[in-house]
């Protein structure tokens, strides 16, 4: 399960500073960000990613109309396991060519890099009713009407988080939540090499299969493409996971 929903007390990261900005709109549309402030970052390492989420989420907690974000980005090569205690899936660890986080979400080993399409929503679940599973839901859904663009026919698999093409994986789904506030989020395989997910059991699954969007369709997409096509998606979108009645009080 790639949630860890433990209010997270720790500082910020020991990260170097993010460079200057929070990165710029995905399109102009000012429509789009009325709910949802939506960011194309570029290519970026983790450590720069997870100080600039961390930032935003201290800002929305300490000032409540700070905008519901989104942060679309491409890193560079790394792996990443969330806050369990099995880290079998990382077979070792010592072996990954690429550098290793270990942070809080839910989940085991994962892998990202160039062809990735990451989108980190920042949002506050108090105004959502504090609905983890609807939130997850809410990606899920989002991430497979996005790959049906594509002609992609895309679903959930019972008892387990991300989307899949039949038996193959093309999106990964790991979320961290502090003080109702939504970090991480999801992974989407847009193109690229997809041999180094070969170094780790991705997921925990054994013998899983990872697909993109590039193999699925033989078409070539690149990640800043998708990236205007998930703004405008997700801008239409982020009113499902709205509430009418009163916020609860955060804890």
């Amino acid at each position: 399960m790639s949630v860890d929903v433990a209010e997270q007390l720790g500082g910020a990261s020991s990260a170097s500073p993010v460079r200057a900005g929070l990165g710029v709109p995905v399109s102009q549309s000012s429509a789009l960000h009325a709910l949802l402030d939506v960011r194309w970052l570029g290519r970026m390492n983790f450590a720069d990613a997870l100080q600039l989420q961390e930032r935003i989420v201290a800002q929305k907690r300490n000032e409540p109309n700070v905008a519901d974000t989104i942060l679309l980005l491409e890193h560079d090569p790394v792996y990443t396991i969330g806050r369990t205690p099995d880290q079998t899936s990382l077979r070792g660890g010592s072996h990954l060519p690429h550098p290793f986080f270990q942070i809080n979400r839910g989940g085991e080993a994962a892998y990202h890099g160039p062809g990735q399409l990451m989108g980190y929503p920042i949002i506050d679940l108090c105004n959502s009713g504090q609905a983890l599973h609807k939130y997850l839901r809410w990606i899920e859904g989002l991430l497979i009407e996005f790959l049906s663009t594509f002609e992609i026919e895309a679903q959930r698999r019972e008892g387990l988080t991300g989307v899949w093409v039949q038996e193959r994986k093309i999106a990964s789904i790991g979320v961290g939540v502090r003080h109702w506030i939504t970090m991480h989020g999801f992974a989407l395989n847009v193109g690229g090499d997809l041999s180094p997910f070969d170094q780790i059991t991705p997921c925990g699954i054994s013998n899983i299969a990872m697909t993109s969007i590039e193999k699925e369709t033989g078409q070539g997409v690149t990640v800043p493409a998708a990236a205007v096509m998930m703004e405008r998606l997700a801008g239409q979108r982020v009113g499902d996971l709205q509430m009418t009645p009163p916020q609860p009080a955060r804890l």
